[in-house]
């Protein structure tokens, strides 16, 4: 992506109406446009893949360009603007300015928009086309994703999507900066700078070893189990939440094993170690070691954890991200409305 913007005026001697439009100083939205003149796509690209990478190497190795090349396209863009976006460190490689951190929040929607102008032309008005960065928490992703990246390419096979998986915390300022143009998350989790739709909405169960005393119950009191380890699944929020829904009950629980590995969970739980809750259904009630587990009903008040599509409060929805929250509300099995 290297096009530039190139400002065109008409001079005096164009101008044969007699008047004086043209001369005299130019107008401040005419010098706006000059300097959006002195610098690219290409330069915006280069110093967005810089912020993301946070090395110029591993940057110039993303965008095919030359270290050399990509470092002097950003110093002259720095010169371009008057400020100092990056600091250098000569063997720590660089951090964002506060200036630089405003210009890649700007600069990503810029890029997207000349994505999406890019595929709108190449491709038929109708068709869902060119590059989404999509984040997803962690856990959801063998539940939903595969859909996603299955039946929804056969259908948009001229969108590609990247995917980026962590926790809430890792992905909230990936949405809020621009990074994703929308993700998948937990509701509860997802913050007053996110809007969003619900697409998923599942009831919290308890997971048991298969010769657990409480294994024959059709649901399951959380009063008879916290005097056993609870086990948790410690990437931000599940663990808060599991422990919250024990002390919503007014009970206090025993702490188990924790692990950011959502297996582990399971694995544990099936020899015998503890008891956990979780909310996504598993198809095979064995875990990876082959020991047999049960699943029952929380006998207690519980409130549905509901999974939702967001993206950045008060940015436009581009084709490609609502094609992809309409798909999720159609598989996934909720109508969702938007919440702020």
């Amino acid at each position: 992506m290297g096009v530039s913007v190139i400002g065109t005026s008409s001079g005096a001697d164009d101008d044969d109406t007699g008047s004086d439009y043209g001369k005299g100083e130019p107008s401040e939205r005419f010098q706006r446009r000059n300097l959006m003149a002195r610098f690219t796509l290409r330069q915006l690209e280069y110093f967005v893949a810089v912020a993301d990478h946070t090395t110029i190497t591993a940057a110039a190795r993303h965008c095919g360009a030359s270290p050399a090349g990509l470092s002097e396209a950003i110093s002259n863009l720095e010169r371009c603007l008057g400020v100092d976006l990056l600091i250098r460190h000569r063997a720590r490689g660089v951090a964002l300015t506060p200036a630089g951190v405003r210009f890649a929040a700007g600069a990503r929607p810029l890029l997207a928009e000349a994505d999406d102008l890019e595929a709108v032309t190449r491709a038929d008005g109708a068709v869902v086309a060119g590059r989404l960065a999509m984040a997803c928490y962690t856990s959801l992703v063998p539940f939903l994703l595969p859909a996603l990246l299955d039946e929804f390419a056969l259908r948009h096979p001229k969108l590609q999507v990247d995917l980026v998986e962590g926790s809430h915390d890792e992905l909230r300022p990936l949405l809020v900066g621009g990074a994703c143009e929308i993700g998948l998350l937990y509701e509860n989790g997802i913050g007053a700078d996110l809007e969003y739709t619900v697409v998923q909405a599942c009831r919290p169960y308890v997971i048991l070893p298969a010769d657990h005393r409480l294994a024959s119950r059709n649901e399951v009191a959380l009063a008879d189990l916290v005097a056993e380890p609870l086990i948790t699944f410690e990437v931000p929020p599940s663990a808060d939440c599991a422990r919250q829904i024990v002390a919503d009950t007014g009970l206090e629980h025993v702490p188990g094993h924790r692990t950011t590995n959502i297996e582990m969970v399971r694995c544990l739980v099936a020899r015998g170690l503890g008891w956990a809750i979780m909310v996504q259904r598993w198809p095979s009630a064995i875990s990876y070691e082959g020991r047999p587990l049960v699943s029952r009903p929380i006998a207690d008040p519980v409130d549905e954890f509901r999974v939702a599509v967001a993206w950045p409060v008060g940015t436009r929805q581009r084709r490609r991200a609502t094609a992809v929250a309409d798909f999720c509300r159609e598989t996934f099995g909720v109508v969702g409305s938007t919440y702020s």
